[in-house]
């Protein structure tokens, strides 16, 4: 155990405690003893003094315990429909990954995208974030580095040896790679989980619903665009690639694709399972304006996805099925109790009169709506370079709602590029678990990640306060 988690370990609890037993109020009573929660919590998540998930069922304790809300009230938000989305969603990337469907996939887009150095490296980030659209960023992060650590080591094996061209390329494919990861979660809502924790505060606290297809306009473009970007700071400016030429490319690919062989029926079963989901999801409220008594929702939708592939037998006569529960143990069950942290801790945020008081602290206030955004945004994107930006998330988002309010303006239109934001690290090694992946390939130096993730930040926050102030009021 580092000294930091010792140190966080007594701390958490020992603010906690000062704050409730202080003879005054900083705010208000109730609105202190939630601080004091959200303070423990804080710190156990920034000094991962225990695991991020046992930190998020304090409020199930606390809350009762402090009289904030009745256990009853407080579970509820471990078990809310988002929650169940993303589980449906984690079912579906399950199944992607047993079957190895995800890595024709990637390995396909990277066969189609070319062969030149720069093509190569497109390719890896293409595949990337179209696969981190659907399964964790971790887990496609996961997929493409042994893919990309065999393309890099065969194709830089020449008579001269390892020198700074290979190393460029080597940077390029890797830093393409774990970027590509972090803004392809983005696109969709169950691809990286600060968006859901965002949707369920939502839908929880304000019922303000954000189907699947809306949120796609806005990420869908946000996460091209920081891509493309990605890539040309990559290979046109940072780490260019000119002089470096290679033939064996191809044959690589094909070798690896020769090596997964024909795809069998287990797979076209999961890609055709895949592709309904995604198919209703997208066209979920064209469905039911045909079939207004159906109520399909994202949640609904993820659950008959999920479902089908334990379900819907592949071979009847030896119940042999795509999925069985014990494949389950694999879940990230920790990211969905995380969830249930937060909202839990939004509710108390708003029970306790906190979001009220921050939203009328604002709006007697005179800074102007844009520096506002602009800052919030900086805020969350640098903070999240230190912390988990879920948890940053579930801290933050109910904050930002009340500010929102108290600028008079509808709170998604802050909401979305602050949470956004939080997918944005790119500088640390710890600020996202693609980063990490990455930097334990070896190929990449902590200066050389922060100086390009540096560039990437501050566009990103260009980017952000464009969206906010011109694209989701024409969206929303």
């Amino acid at each position: 155990m580092h000294f930091s988690q010792k140190i966080g370990l007594i701390l958490g609890p020992f603010v906690f405690l000062i704050l409730i037993n202080l003879p005054f109020n900083l705010l208000a009573n109730q609105a202190d003893e939630v601080i004091a929660v959200a303070l423990w919590m804080v710190i156990w998540w920034i000094t991962d003094a225990v695991s991020i998930s046992v930190t998020a069922l304090l409020p199930l304790v606390l809350f009762p315990l402090l009289k904030i809300m009745p256990i009853t009230n407080v579970g509820a938000n471990y078990g809310s429909p988002i929650i169940f989305l993303f589980f449906g969603g984690f079912i579906m990337a399950l199944a992607l990954e047993k079957v190895n469907l995800h890595k024709r996939i990637a390995l396909n887009i990277i066969k189609i995208t070319g062969t030149t150095p720069n093509k190569v490296v497109l390719g890896f980030m293409v595949a990337t974030a179209f696969l981190s659209m659907w399964i964790s960023n971790t887990a496609s992060t996961v997929v493409m580095l042994p893919i990309a650590m065999s393309v890099i080591g065969l194709l830089l094996d020449d008579a001269d040896g390892f020198t700074k061209i290979h190393q460029n390329f080597a940077l390029c494919v890797m830093l393409g790679i774990a970027f590509s990861a972090n803004a392809g979660g983005i696109a969709t809502v169950i691809g990286t989980p600060p968006n859901s924790v965002m949707i369920g505060l939502l839908e929880n606290e304000y019922n303000i619903q954000i189907s699947f297809l809306k949120w796609m306009l806005i990420g869908v473009p946000f996460s091209a665009t920081m891509i493309a970007i990605s890539y040309l700071v990559l290979v046109k400016w940072m780490f260019p690639n000119k002089q470096l030429k290679f033939t064996a490319s191809k044959s690589i690919i094909k070798a690896e694709l020769d090596k997964l062989g024909a795809m069998g029926g287990k797979e076209k079963m999961v890609l055709i399972i895949f592709g309904i989901t995604v198919f209703l999801w997208i066209f979920r409220t064209l469905i039911n304006s045909i079939f207004p008594k159906l109520g399909l929702s994202d949640t609904i939708i993820s659950m008959i996805g999920a479902i089908s592939l334990f379900a819907i037998p592949f071979n009847i006569k030896e119940g042999d099925f795509i999925l069985k529960w014990k494949d389950t143990s694999k879940l990230a069950w920790g990211i969905l109790i995380l969830f249930g942290g937060g909202l839990a801790l939004a509710k108390g945020m708003s029970v306790s009169g906190i979001v009220d008081m921050v939203a009328k602290a604002i709006a007697s206030s005179e800074i102007s709506v844009l520096l506002t955004a602009t800052l919030l945004i900086l805020l969350m994107l640098f903070m999240t370079e230190l912390m988990s930006n879920v948890a940053l998330t579930a801290v933050l988002a109910p904050v930002v709602s009340g500010i929102a309010i108290g600028l008079e303006i509808p709170i998604i239109y802050l909401l979305i590029p602050v949470t956004m934001a939080s997918s944005c690290a790119f500088m640390l090694p710890m600020a996202t678990p693609p980063n990490a992946i990455v930097f334990a390939s070896g190929y990449i130096k902590v200066h050389e990640m922060a100086r390009v993730g540096f560039i990437l930040n501050i566009t990103s926050v260009a980017l952000l306060v464009i969206l906010f102030q011109f694209i989701i009021p024409f969206i929303f």
